[in-house]
């Protein structure tokens, strides 16, 4: 089964690796190497679940594919519970197989590249003082100049300064950008008060 699932993904000019057990892939498992991971449910040593459910502890773990011949609802909820991106019972269409492997592999690309993306972003924001953080949170909030200066206590021109200084150091082009980057970095919640 593992050499036709190999030559069955790497037909489709896919990269791929086998394994024999859990063990002898944790040995060669680095978080680092973006893909996805196709896992029997029943392995030698560490089942497919025991190996998901450790690899998921790992917030930058691959999606994870499950495929087994003896399935049942309680076993599908407990592998979608520990982050499986799909579960698939055998027999199943190589194509589906094929489509559900390609959108993991979207989908870790795309996580990827907004943890790089929340990295850049939390670097910019590490530039920003105190009251600058505070001016973005609620800009970004979508409460107006006028009522950022109220609520801090300030002049409406010393936030758009702030607000300035906010898209320049985040390096905003749009107030959307702004947003985006906001939701990237998880910014909510009422403002610090400075002393």
């Amino acid at each position: 089964m593992r050499d036709s699932l190999g030559f069955l993904i790497g037909s489709v000019g896919r990269r791929v690796e086998t394994y024999a057990s859990a063990e002898d892939f944790l040995e060669a498992y680095d978080t680092e190497r973006p893909g996805c991971i196709v896992l029997d449910v029943r392995m030698p040593g560490l089942s497919g679940l025991e190996l998901m459910e450790r690899l998921h502890e790992d917030r930058f773990a691959p999606p994870v594919v499950l495929i087994t011949g003896h399935g049942d609802i309680p076993m599908a909820v407990r592998a979608l519970k520990a982050g499986a991106f799909d579960f698939i019972e055998k027999p199943f269409s190589d194509q589906v197989l094929l489509e559900r492997i390609q959108q993991a592999l979207q989908k870790d690309s795309q996580e990827r590249s907004d943890e790089q993306d929340r990295a850049d972003f939390e670097r910019r924001s590490g530039r920003l003082t105190a009251r600058e953080k505070q001016v973005f949170e609620l800009v970004v909030a979508g409460k107006p100049n006028k009522v950022v200066a109220t609520d801090l206590g300030l002049s409406q021109k010393t936030v758009e300064v702030h607000r300035a200084h906010v898209m320049e150091k985040m390096r905003a082009e749009s107030f959307a950008d702004l947003v985006k980057m906001a939701v990237l970095l998880e910014v909510t919640g009422p403002p610090q008060t400075i002393e």
